[in-house]
C-alpha cells in the first residue's frame, strides 16, 4: 500500500550513528530529530518513542487515565488506538464518525455527552456507569483531518483532555495548522508504511511543558538522573526511540515536503480518473490539507468492495479494505458505543489503493 522510499541521507546518517557507537536511546540524532520535528509541526515539544502505540499509552498515562476510566474514541480506527486505552485498564467508548472525514463526528460526540455525562467536582462522569470520562482520542483517519477544532471545544466544555491520534497524519493540516498540535497532546507513528519511517518509531507532540517533562521521564523508565545510582521514582516504560532509528528519521524528515507534493500529484491523477468513471475518491474538506497517506475509494456496497479487492489482487495490484470496527473484535465487544451507522457504512465500502511515493510521468 505504501512502500518506504530512501532517497536522501539515510545511509550516511545511519552509518555515522553506527560509527559513533551510540545506537540506543542516548545519542545526538534523537535530540536532533525531536528538535526538527517540533520545528516542522510548529509546536513546543516533540518526544521520540519506539512506536505510535507506546506514544498513545504514554499520552494517556500523563493526562491521568486510570483503571476503570473511560476514553472516548472511534471504532473506525486501527486497533492500536483501542489497545492503548486498555493498557491503562480503561475502557473505550466508541463514537460514530463522519462520512466525509472518516474521523470522529463532533455532532455525535456532543450528543453522546449531553445524553450520558455530567460534571461532578470538575470531572466528566458517565451517569450510567459512574466512571470518569478521562480523555478523548479522535483519529485523523488515513491522514484526512477530522473536525478537530470543534471536537477540542466540546471536550474543553466537558473538562476532557484531547489526545489527537495523528499517527497517519504527519504533514496534514487543519486551517493551516499541523495535525497533532490542536489537542493537549498529539501522537505520530513512523512505522514502515508511514509517510516517513524509521521501520518503527513514534512521537508525542505537545505545547504543555509539564506533559513534555513527564513523558520524557516515564518513557525513560522513570529513572532519576544520577552519576551512578539506578533509582526509579515511579512506574516507567522503556519507550524511548533508539538513536539508530532517529538517524534514519532525520534523513526522512528532510524529504517530507517532497513526499507530500509527490503524493498530492498522485492523488489528483487518481481523482481525475475515478471522477470520470463515477467512483468516489476520498478528498479533503475545505480548510483542510491531507497528506494522502493512504488513498481511498468509496464503493457502493460490501459486495462491490469485495469484488473490487479480489479482482485487483488477482491482477497483481494490492488493494485492501479498511479495518474491522473495534466493537466487532473480541477484546472490545462489550464496550459502550453509539449506533455506529456511519462507521458501518464506511467499513463496508472503503478500499485503500496503492499510495506510495513514485515517479509521475
Amino acid at each position: 500500500m505504501h512502500e518506504p522510499f530512501f532517497g536522501g541521507n539515510e545511509k550516511e546518517y545511519v552509518l555515522d550513528c553506527i560509527n559513533s557507537t551510540f545506537v540506543s536511546s542516548i545519542g545526538s540524532y534523537v535530540s536532533k530529530f525531536e528538535e526538527e520535528l517540533a520545528n516542522y509541526c510548529k509546536c513546543d515539544e516533540a518526544i521520540a518513542v519506539v512506536n505510535g502505540t507506546s506514544a498513545l499509552h504514554a499520552a494517556l498515562h500523563v493526562v491521568g487515565v486510570k483503571a476503570n476510566d473511560e476514553v472516548l474514541t472511534q471504532a473506525f480506527t486501527f486497533v492500536a488506538t483501542a489497545n492503548a486505552i486498555k493498557y491503562c485498564g480503561a475502557n473505550p467508548i466508541f463514537i460514530d464518525v463522519e462520512i466525509d472525514t472518516m474521523g470522529m463526528s463532533a455532532s455525535s460526540l456532543k450528543i453522546f455527552l449531553e445524553m450520558n455525562a455530567e460534571i461532578r467536582e470538575g470531572k466528566c462522569i458517565n451517569k450510567n456507569t459512574g466512571n470518569k470520562i478521562a480523555a478523548c482520542i479522535p483519529m485523523h483517519t488515513y491522514g484526512f483531518p477530522v473536525n478537530i477544532e470543534e471536537i477540542c471545544e466540546i471536550c474543553e466544555n466537558w473538562s476532557i483532555p484531547v489526545i489527537e491520534d495523528a499517527a497517519e497524519a504527519l504533514g496534514s493540516k487543519y486551517k493551516g495548522k499541523a495535525l497533532g498540535t490542536y489537542g493537549d497532546l498529539g501522537v505520530l507513528s513512523f512505522n514502515g508504511n508511514k509517510i516517513i519511517t524509521s521501520g518503527g518509531g513514534g512521537a508525542i507532540l505537545t505545547n504543555n511543558p509539564k506533559y513534555a517533562q513527564e513523558i520524557k521521564h516515564i518513557t525513560t523508565t522513570a529513572k532519576v538522573p544520577h552519576l551512578y545510582e539506578f533509582h526509579h521514582d515511579q512506574l516507567g516504560f522503556n519507550y524511548r526511540m533508539p538513536n539508530l532509528n532517529a538517524a534514519l528519521l532525520c534523513a526522512q524528515l528532510e524529504q517530507l515536503d517532497q513526499f507530500l507534493l509527490n503524493k498530492r500529484e498522485l492523488a489528483e491523477r487518481y481523482k481525475d480518473y475515478f471522477d470520470k468513471i463515477g467512483v468516489k475518491f476520498k478528498w479533503e474538506k475545505n480548510h483542510c490539507e491531507a497528506n494522502f497517506w493512504l488513498m481511498c475509494i468509496q464503493l457502493e456496497s460490501l459486495e462491490e468492495r469485495n469484488s473490487f479487492i479480489e479482482a485487483s489482487i488477482s491482477a497483481g495490484i494490492m488493494a485492501r479494505p479498511s479495518w474491522q470496527l473495534m466493537h466487532t473484535l473480541p477484546a472490545f465487544k462489550d464496550c459502550i458505543r453509539d449506533d455506529q451507522k456511519n462507521a458501518k457504512f464506511l467499513q463496508e465500502r472503503i478500499v485503500n489503493i496503492p499510495s506510495s511515493y513514485r515517479s509521475i510521468n
